[in-house]
């Protein structure tokens, strides 16, 4: 057993977007290879609502799946078929996009709003697929009380413990709670994507004591080790197989080729961006 060791780190910057949302762009165009197949990770954490409460109107998506996380907080959520819900404390949503979907969220003011969002990115097949939802509820997420670790297994497994199963990619998404100077230790694909994130407080991997609102690359190896500080902190941890297949990005559009790119803007300018009903 060997574990992994660090092969990147990215630290977030300060960014805004939807509609003036203040909040840390983690991953993005830069890091695409290194963590294929995830193209982007923000992460949200305020306890004022202006920075957040103008939210994200509608906006389109194609060819990805949206992973939403909140660990703190609220965000509303209504889209152009008819989908309409809450992600509050501890909920997870996965949303795929597809074919495409017109996709409004709006955080409602709290007195934290503390989570994320991943943008995983569909296999050329799956691309087109019709879109569709799974909601990820508090209570319906699997936990595993370890000793001075609180593990929640949104997706994927951990150890013997499984947890939502995703449609198209095989990835897991676990939240770890450590408390002050505590430890975990799991098993982790040698041959698939793996990173772990400091949603709060700062943690050591590798022997390397990282920062919070950081991605840490992870390299070779079958097993994972996160060590919390004198504090506590509370981590999420991120795997999949890497596709290896060309990308092309148009803002909140995501598809192998420019010319797919362009079909999608003029499907959206010509008014049949949306090709399917929803699964149910």
């Amino acid at each position: 057993m060997k574990d992994k060791r660090i092969a990147g780190i990215v630290r977030g910057q300060p960014g805004r977007d939807g509609a003036g949302v203040n909040l840390t762009r983690v991953l993005h165009t830069g890091t695409l290879e290194a963590f294929d197949p995830f193209l982007m990770l923000d992460s949200f954490d305020s306890k004022d609502p202006a920075d957040y409460i103008n939210g994200f109107p509608e906006h389109p998506h194609r060819g990805i799946e949206t992973i939403t996380y909140l660990a703190e907080g609220r965000i509303d959520h209504k889209d152009s078929l008819g989908n309409a819900g809450s992600i509050r404390n501890g909920d997870a949503q996965w949303m795929t996009a597809g074919s495409g979907i017109l996709h409004e969220e709006m955080p409602q003011p709290a007195e934290r709003m503390l989570g994320l969002q991943f943008w995983l990115n569909l296999p050329q097949k799956d691309k087109m697929t019709t879109p569709k939802y799974f909601d990820i509820h508090s209570a319906d997420i699997p936990v595993v009380q370890e000793e001075g670790a609180t593990v929640r297994v949104i997706a994927g497994s951990y150890k013997d413990t499984i947890g939502a199963q995703s449609h198209h990619i095989p990835a897991t998404f676990l939240e770890l709670y450590l408390e002050a100077n505590s430890e975990v230790r799991f098993p982790s694909a040698s041959d698939e994507t793996s990173f772990v994130f400091l949603l709060e407080g700062d943690a050591v991997i590798g022997e390397k004591t990282i920062a919070e609102k950081a991605a840490v690359l992870l390299g070779d190896g079958d097993h994972v080790r996160i060590q919390s500080t004198d504090q506590p902190a509370r981590v999420i941890y991120a795997q999949a197989p890497p596709l290896g297949e060309p990308i092309a990005w148009g803002g909140p559009i995501v598809m192998n080729t420019k010319e797919e790119i362009t079909q999608a803007f003029m499907d959206l300018r010509n008014g049949n961006f949306i090709k399917d009903q929803p699964e149910s």
